[in-house]
């Protein structure tokens, strides 16, 4: 969780359930200096998170102590075999503590883009920003924020490459590479399976090496002076690293007041508090605290995975999947329902899939299964809605009942029955995409010795979990609805 905050700011890292005492070795380290932008094929890495950009790296928490922050006493930086670099306690911490605490000066952001300020503007860092693209939802087109990293990536590769930079304690203790889908091998991304992934990852691809050309064509005749990475170059290889980096560690919080009070939103990373381990339960939550009127605003904070593998329960992951009328008739059909009527709604029930935003000019099609709602409610409303016959029945409800899931039959058992049958049915017909069954993924991930491949084979299992675990659920809900209807006509 964190606290919003204006522009003068601390960032806290707070207890909230007592730590358990872990004891690693812990070795010394020493300051050394790197400063080229060379990078390593991770291909060879046994690691999700490889080794970190020097092999002493300056010591983190001395440098977060020596800048005014606070660091806990028991806290301690460890390499561990499969995670990484990551933070530990060194001893039994109480609920409630602070853990760490940074002033607003840490934080690696980029200012010039958040200040505005006219001299900044021109420099060839924020030109290169700016060519970074609005890119298009994958499957209605709406404009999203997807290549935020990429910005702020730009800005940790300047700091990088400078000789003396703030933030050199910081960034030499971030890893060498990145094991991500970005850098697979092709077979290895064609083994992903999951279509929106492999989607996504054609495209950053695309995208990093036709930036890299952009980027090498924009500093050809830039004086030393002006040169934003040292004279460097900076190709997609690099590039690739430094969006793995700021999107695998970067947060989202609140930075300088706007004039009309509210709070600009900035992503920025949090070294040290960034060394954490993310958790479904977690045991500790942040704050961004406001030092002038110390106000406690709570927001959320998005989860991610961390480690060498993917979680094997995880319970926000979902699939994605494209809502299409002639694709729900066909589900609909193939388990017995008949003359669906998805690709043909009536005018009333067209105008709340607008509401929906699943139909009509500001239309965002891409639903999900899977996580905490198990089916997206805008999916459920939209499947009991089309189900339905009777106009009135639908207009005695509100969107929000026909989206919940724990509302129970809001339009009668039998809407109920045909919507999750409908729903099963889609489950099905994700699980064929795949060419191969789980089973199969389990005994290649055995034979297997390929990082990368390892990766890629989790991943597929992962999603195909998610498919059996909504399989599983609503078959449940079903025998529920069927005993209570049996009940009743007994």
């Amino acid at each position: 969780m964190m606290n919003i905050t204006g522009a003068s700011s601390k960032i806290l890292l707070m207890a909230t359930r007592d730590f358990i005492h872990y004891s690693p070795s812990i070795s010394t380290i020493s300051l050394t200096r790197f400063r080229t932008l060379t990078y390593a094929s991770s291909s060879s890495s046994s690691d999700y998170y490889t080794d970190r950009l020097v092999s002493n790296p300056p010591d983190l928490i001395g440098w977060v102590r020596k800048e005014g922050g606070f660091v806990h006493k028991g806290l301690k930086l460890v390499d561990e075999e499969s995670n990484g670099i990551g933070l530990v306690s060194s001893e039994d911490i109480p609920k409630g503590s602070d853990l760490i605490s940074l002033p607003s000066h840490l934080p690696l952001k980029f200012q010039s883009l958040e200040s505005g300020d006219e001299d900044s503007l021109d420099s060839v860092l924020i030109q290169l920003a700016r060519q970074v693209p609005g890119k298009q939802n994958i499957m209605n087109g709406n404009k999203t924020e997807e290549l935020w990293a990429m910005k702020l990536g730009l800005k940790l590769l300047q700091e990088r490459a400078t000789v003396g930079s703030f933030w050199w304690p910081y960034i030499s203790n971030l890893p060498q590479t990145y094991t991500v889908p970005i850098f697979f091998p092709g077979e290895d991304i064609k083994n992903l399976q999951y279509a929106p992934l492999l989607y996504q990852v054609n495209k950053r691809c695309r995208f990093l090496l036709d930036f890299g050309k952009d980027i090498k064509h924009a500093l050809d005749n830039v004086k030393p002076d002006d040169h934003p990475f040292g004279g460097q170059g900076v190709d997609a290889s690099a590039l690739g690293w430094a969006m793995s980096a700021v999107s695998s560690r970067a947060f989202r919080l609140h930075g300088a007041r706007l004039p009309d009070g509210a709070h600009s939103s900035i992503p920025m990373m949090l070294p040290l508090i960034d060394m954490c381990n993310h958790s479904f339960q977690p045991n500790a939550k942040i704050f961004q605290e406001e030092e002038t009127k110390n106000s406690k605003m709570l927001v959320k904070v998005g989860l991610f995975l961390w480690g060498s593998s993917f979680v094997p329960s995880n319970p926000y992951d979902t699939i994605e999947l494209k809502y299409d009328g002639a694709f729900l008739d066909a589900a609909s059909m193939a388990v017995g329902i008949t003359s669906p009527n998805f690709s043909a709604p009536k005018p009333w029930q067209q105008q709340i899939l607008s509401q929906l935003k699943l139909h009509g000019e500001a239309s965002d099609l891409k639903v999900s299964l899977g996580g905490p709602e198990l089916v997206e409610g805008r999916l459920l409303a939209a499947l009991r809605v089309l189900l339905a016959t009777d106009v009135e029945t639908v207009e005695k409800h509100d969107l929000n009942t026909l989206k919940s899931l724990s509302v129970e039959a809001p339009l009668g058992i039998p809407n109920e029955v045909a919507t999750l049958r409908t729903v099963i049915a889609l489950c099905l017909i994700a699980l064929e995409h795949f060419p191969t069954k789980i089973m199969e993924d389990e005994a290649l991930l055995k034979k297997s010795a390929s990082p990368s491949t390892n990766l890629s084979l989790q991943l597929r299992i992962q999603k195909k979990s998610v498919i059996i675990d909504v399989m599983r659920n609503l078959t449940r809900r079903l025998n529920n609805l069927s005993s209570t209807t049996t009940t009743n006509q007994g």
